[in-house]
């Protein structure tokens, strides 16, 4: 996995890597605080290595960044992902995140925000409230 420099190094107080022993990346997390909505906080990119998923890692990169972002005063996380990464939509989804009304339902009834990071590049749009 490659994770740039840059989201490291300007986000470094909101984001997680864990690295196996050899210290190669097994899992991270890139997060921020808003600085426009003092509401939220946001996920940007996260992932696991395939080999360590099912292991609870992203949940538990997951249940760090909540903490975090409930400590700073935050009452909500989102994020986003592509329409057609299911397994995505499903993880958000079992780990408490609401999907957001749409402009379109596709055909297994997720709501897409048609063009959101551009022309063609849809995404389907995620919140947790607590």
């Amino acid at each position: 996995m490659l994770v740039p420099r840059l989201w490291l190094q300007h986000f470094a107080d909101t984001s997680f890597l864990v690295e196996r022993p050899d210290q190669t990346l097994h899992a991270f997390l890139i997060g921020f605080l808003s600085q426009t909505d003092p509401r939220t906080a946001y996920i940007h990119f996260a992932g696991v290595c395939p080999e360590g998923r099912g292991a609870g890692m992203g949940s538990t990169l997951y249940d760090r960044f909540f903490a975090l972002a409930r400590a700073a005063g935050r009452s909500q996380v989102r994020c986003i992902t592509s329409p057609n990464n299911r397994n995505s939509i499903a993880y958000h989804t079992r780990m408490g995140f609401r999907l957001e009304p749409g402009d379109r339902i596709d055909d297994d009834g997720v709501p897409v925000h048609g063009d959101y990071d551009g022309p063609g590049l849809d995404r389907v749009c995620f919140v947790r409230e607590w």
